[in-house]
């Protein structure tokens, strides 16, 4: 378990202190931890099929797998913010300023893991 893979999930809890200590919305909590866990578990599925596509030779395929799952879960998130925005305004906030930085800080730590990965070249997905 590399911590940079993971450091969205480690931000994720200490978001739960925050969100307790500071008296935010723990509604908006609810709504952006579930869709950021849901939309995560499609990411590793997607990504397992991608490299099993690429391991038979489908690279069109693989793509497409990665396109779809990459646009989908940015629909599930934008979804369940207006869905809890319309519900409780201030929690449609809390929710969607959660997502964002959850999503920045594992945008740039996957950034990372592929920058200093020391697989050899081609090795890599």
């Amino acid at each position: 378990m590399s911590p940079p893979k993971y450091v969205d999930l480690i931000a994720l809890l200490v978001a739960l202190a925050v969100f307790l200590l500071g008296g935010f919305p723990l509604l908006g909590y609810a709504v952006a931890a579930a869709v950021w866990l849901t939309q995560r578990g499609i990411q590793m599925l997607a990504q397992r099929r991608m490299k099993q596509e690429l391991a038979r030779g489908n690279r069109q395929k693989a793509m497409g797998m990665v396109a779809g799952s990459t646009l989908g879960r940015v629909w599930l998130m934008a979804t369940a913010v207006l869905l809890v925005g319309i519900a409780e305004r201030e929690s449609g906030l809390a929710a969607a300023i959660l997502l964002l930085a959850l999503f920045t800080i594992s945008f740039a730590a996957q950034g990372l893991v592929y920058l200093f990965d020391d697989q050899p070249e081609g090795q890599g997905v």
